[in-house]
């Protein structure tokens, strides 16, 4: 009786799975971003401080190409938040992932490519933070995804290349201080093919 209810099991698994793999097209995608950015420098001391990571989230659109082999490129908005100490780091962006993923077992997959990153805006401790070095930056995605039809998810660590600094007053307003604007995140995404 249980190697019938075990071969019914992987009877009714195989085509699903085959059908996942075949998935392609446009869709949406939203989840959680355990991040953090880079060190906070002040100009009167040289010690750094490290942030304390926090939940933020992202949502967007995405596509995806290809069997065994696939592209998938996506456009997420994505908002973060850094604490250092008492001061607090927000961050919205729009990411342009551009990843290529390999199927290496049945609904499972491997990818990994560039995110291109624009900042839109950025606050620490309740001030807009207009001196970002570049708005435009580079980092990069890797992770594994698990696709079941048109239904997927996937864990992914983001870190960004580019230096890319603020630099703004003290908070004692003497001297200028510095902080490390470069992604530094693990991110959950659920994502449906339309």
């Amino acid at each position: 009786m249980k190697n019938l209810f075990f071969i019914l099991l992987i009877a009714i698994i195989i085509p699903t799975t085959t059908n996942a793999q075949t998935a392609n097209g446009f869709g949406l995608k939203a989840g959680l971003n355990y991040n953090a950015n880079g060190d906070y420098f002040e100009s009167v001391s040289t010690n750094a401080e490290n942030p304390d990571r926090n939940i933020g989230y992202h949502f967007g659109v995405f596509g995806r190409f290809g069997n065994q082999v696939y592209l998938r490129p996506e456009l997420v908005y994505t908002s973060t938040k850094s604490d250092y100490n008492d001061d607090s780091f927000d961050m919205q962006k729009i990411d342009v992932p551009v990843l290529v993923g390999v199927k290496v077992l049945g609904p499972i997959s491997v990818f990994g490519g560039p995110s291109f990153q624009y900042i839109l805006d950025s606050e620490f401790d309740g001030i807009s933070i207009n001196e970002i070095e570049n708005d435009f930056s580079v980092g990069l995605n890797f992770g594994i995804g698990l696709n079941l039809n048109k239904l997927g998810i996937d864990l992914r660590y983001e870190r960004g290349f580019s230096n890319n600094e603020a630099n703004f007053l003290g908070n004692n307003g003497i001297g200028t201080s510095r902080l490390d604007t470069r992604p530094d995140q693990l991110i959950l995404s659920l994502s449906l093919i339309l």
